[in-house]
């Protein structure tokens, strides 16, 4: 089961793939960590990509690509995998099916998490962290996991913020990429999405991300 995976910062992709990775035993693969992993192993593809981030500059798509599918072709994916955090635009969504094919990789969901943009900045900048255990899910503006009295609601212990959760730029600046429905990541989601409509073998699904954690996992659940 090879899993695309699209949603906002704020949407709870994370915690949603991670329950993928849990139920049908596939590794969830963020493009971050890929980028981490070659260039901490000394590999030719992370030495190129690190030439680049030290310069500043974004790894282009002739690097980052063929990183991608040396993961996708690691024994741990034999059963499937999930990608997460790439493609971000449709230019990288086009190259990245085209690679896919040639390598003989099939793709065959692409979950696409919906979310109104202002609720997901309200999402990410109410997140509270407890100083005794920072899985105790607070959030001020969710009503099922809000703080009790300033509180953590598990535990009763003290509430902290992360300090990018309350960089509204930067959250802004995130969004905005995300969002975009020409250029952007979404455009990159609607990509996949139109060939999956002449494309059987390939499923597209789109989950509602306002209700909880528990909602939206039974309804990505009951469409894979």
């Amino acid at each position: 089961m090879n899993i695309l995976f699209f949603g906002p910062n704020g949407s709870g992709k994370g915690t949603q793939g991670a329950i993928l990775k849990d139920k049908y035993n596939i590794p969830h693969i963020e493009s971050g960590a890929i980028f981490r992993e070659n260039i901490q192993g000394n590999t030719e593809l992370g030495a190129k990509a690190k030439a680049y981030i030290d310069r500043g500059d974004l790894v282009p798509d002739e690097i980052t690509i063929p990183m991608i599918l040396d993961r996708l072709q690691k024994a741990d994916c034999q059963k499937g995998w999930l990608l997460d955090g790439f493609p971000r635009n449709k230019n990288q969504a086009v190259k990245l099916h085209e690679a896919l094919k040639e390598a003989g990789l099939s793709l065959d969901y692409v979950v696409e998490i919906v979310l109104d943009r202002e609720i997901a900045k309200k999402r990410i900048m109410g997140r509270r962290l407890c100083v005794n255990d920072n899985n105790h899910p607070n959030n001020i503006y969710i009503d099922a996991i809000k703080p009790d009295d300033g509180k953590c609601r598990v535990c009763g212990g003290e509430l902290k913020t992360r300090s990018d959760d309350q960089d509204e730029e930067a959250i802004d600046k995130r969004h905005s990429i995300y969002y975009d429905t020409e250029t952007g990541t979404l455009a990159s989601a609607y990509y996949f999405r139109d060939l999956a409509k002449a494309d059987p073998s390939i499923k597209y699904i789109t989950l509602d991300g306002t209700p909880g954690v528990k909602e939206v996992t039974a309804e990505l659940l009951s469409k894979i």
